[in-house]
């Protein structure tokens, strides 16, 4: 299964898998603080242990050797000194280590203690500004700045002991197990992930490749029915909508068919009455009105019958079929010439199929000169171009042509213009047959109509 950032399947593999990290970067930062909590709290209380134990021995010791105990005591976190003041007068807080210093000692004293943050590169204390103090606080809290616990213990002779322990900041090392449960937990979730996006997202992909077979004629593809109830829904909803889009384009090809046939017969009675006219100027204008209702009215079956079902399918010649127009088009206008054409045979609707052709052709004659025909046979799909050496289209205009009754030629003429509905037909038609036609402007000159069809064209 393809994990593109783009896709569903990607997008919710990105989202499950951030909020996995962040939610182990939370556990692990939790955790972190616990553990330095715990081993500050242990570090107290074994401080707390050997203040009392040195107490013991320099009162039950003689002063001369109160030195080398000292010495003895001390290590590279921990300083010890006699002197005649306390080093700090702190009374509250810190219990724990003032209980634990009683139990040892056996009675009360009166103990200083107090816990400080200090500065890890040179040991003295963090003095930051006031609107960062709770920062410092919530540091020394979590156990993840260095601290140094001071104690000043008085002895039986007056003199106090006062005690510096550095805590420096615990490395983080994260446990064996909880590495290893956080990868098992990982690769458990990719695995699940993938097995359900699999089951979610193939009949999802299945069913865009099916409505990319959506046509308005011809049999409704099968959809899919497989995958989750959402997915079955969704299928069911396109194939009654694409019952109802077949249903109202024959029902709107039914009506214009019916329409144009109805005009015939009026426009025929009209043509009879215009030869009775005796002003021969007016029965001229009247002439060719009729009969530019009567192109309109062919026009408009033409269309009609682009996009309907009415003639089956059956294995055209391509290559012939071009030959043919284009020799049948250059006896009645502008040079049809043609280019590479590859042998290519494919089920169409001939009919509509060689009108569609013949409005492109001939629209290449009559708005640019001459027309170039190549058929190329490439990878999956059938490519024809009609290509001419007139000025071309404005880019603005390349699309909207394909519009019903849209003229880029202004004047009314129907030598010179037509009515509108020629490229649109050959639009419909091959949009028919599942294939694409797209204008486009040649760098050299001219414009270039591409038409791309289906090897399986329907």
């Amino acid at each position: 299964m393809r994990l593109s950032p783009r896709s569903l399947t990607g997008q919710l593999a990105l989202l499950i898998l951030g909020a996995f990290l962040v939610a182990q970067v939370i556990s692990l930062w939790l955790f972190a603080g616990e553990r330095g909590e715990a081993l500050q709290s242990a570090l107290r209380l074994e401080t707390a242990d050997r203040a009392a134990a040195v107490v013991l021995a320099l009162e039950t010791t003689d002063p001369v050797s109160h030195p080398a105990v000292l010495a003895a005591a001390r290590s590279h976190h921990l300083e010890l000194e006699l002197s005649p003041s306390p080093l700090t007068t702190t009374a509250t807080g810190l219990e724990d280590v003032r209980a634990r210093l009683t139990g040892g000692l056996g009675a009360a004293r009166d103990i200083g203690a107090e816990e400080i943050g200090i500065s890890p590169r040179d040991g003295q204390p963090m003095t930051p500004p006031v609107a960062l103090v709770w920062v410092r606080d919530r540091m020394l809290a979590a156990g993840v700045a260095p601290t140094e616990l001071r104690l000043s213990i008085p002895l039986q002779d007056g003199s106090w002991l006062n005690l510096r322990a550095r805590n420096e900041r615990p490395d983080f090392r994260l446990p064996p197990a909880i590495l290893g449960t956080i990868l098992l937990s990982l690769v458990l979730i990719l695995v699940a992930l993938w097995l359900g996006l699999r089951r979610i997202t193939g009949p999802l992909r299945q069913l865009a490749l099916t409505a990319e077979d959506f046509g308005i004629d011809g049999p409704s593809p099968a959809m899919p029915q497989d995958g989750p109830d959402e997915v079955r829904a969704l299928s069911q909803a396109l194939e009654r909508m694409q019952a109802r889009v077949a249903g109202m384009v024959a029902d709107r090809t039914r009506m214009l068919a019916a329409l144009g046939h109805d005009l015939r017969s009026p426009i025929t009675a009209l043509r009879l009455r215009a030869e009775m006219v005796e002003d021969d100027e007016t029965r001229e204008r009247m002439t060719t009105t009729l009969e530019e209702m009567q192109d309109m009215v062919e026009a408009t079956l033409a269309y009609a019958r682009g996009v309907s079902s009415d003639q089956p399918t059956e294995p055209v010649d391509l290559a012939a079929l071009l030959k043919d127009l284009a020799r049948d088009l250059r006896e009645t206008g502008p040079a049809v010439t043609l280019g590479q054409i590859d042998p290519v045979t494919l089920p169409l609707r001939r009919t509509p199929m060689r009108r569609a052709l013949r409005n492109l052709i001939e629209n290449a004659q009559r708005y640019g000169g001459a027309a170039t025909i190549a058929l190329h046979d490439l990878e999956g799909v059938v490519q024809i171009t009609i290509d001419d050496t007139g000025p071309g289209i404005p880019e603005a205009d390349l699309a909207r042509v394909f519009d019903p009754f849209t003229r880029l030629e202004t004047s009314r003429s129907r030598e010179t213009g037509g009515i509108g509905l020629g490229l649109p037909i050959a639009k419909a038609i091959i949009e028919a047959h599942g294939g694409t036609v797209l204008l486009e402007n040649r760098p050299e000159k001219g414009l270039r109509c591409r038409i791309t069809l289906p090897r399986a064209a329907t």
